[in-house]
């Protein structure tokens, strides 16, 4: 599975690197809603994908969050994906691993990331700094 040809083949094919762009083409709904400490989580009802996001977190974390919920669209289409809590997003999980592989890359492409530090993508986004750290050294994708 190679996420970084994946991402880039959408970016192509639908000519944006925004996530909410990209569900938008994709036809995947997204809502905002009060979900207490959950970050958001994708499912489907009656074959409608939808993308669910706390509209009570910050703008990055957003995000982040439709950015992650879109990777659990792409590669696990019919799964209703467990809800992201704060301060556990790393997650064992391979499903949630994809998720956030993709959602690094993507928005490495969108927010211009790299001049930003690895604490700075952690506070300002909320990826797991051990992935942050893994893309650094070049150890996924």
């Amino acid at each position: 599975m190679d996420i970084q040809k994946k991402v880039q083949s959408l970016v192509e094919k639908y000519n944006t690197c925004c996530p909410f762009e990209l569900a938008a083409a994709m036809g995947i709904n997204v809502q905002y809603e009060q979900l207490g400490n959950i970050y958001g989580y994708y499912n489907k009802v009656f074959r409608i994908p939808i993308i669910h996001i706390n509209e009570s977190i910050g703008e990055k974390k957003q995000l982040f969050t439709c950015t992650h919920e879109l990777g659990h669209a792409v590669y696990h289409p019919d799964h209703n994906t467990s809800f992201l809590k704060k301060h556990t997003l790393f997650s064992t999980d391979k499903i949630e691993i994809i998720a956030n592989q993709f959602a690094l890359e993507l928005l490495s492409l969108k927010e211009g990331m790299q001049n930003l530090t690895i604490d700075e993508v952690v506070q300002l986004y909320g990826f797991p700094k051990q992935l942050v750290l893994q893309k650094s050294l070049g150890k996924i994708f």
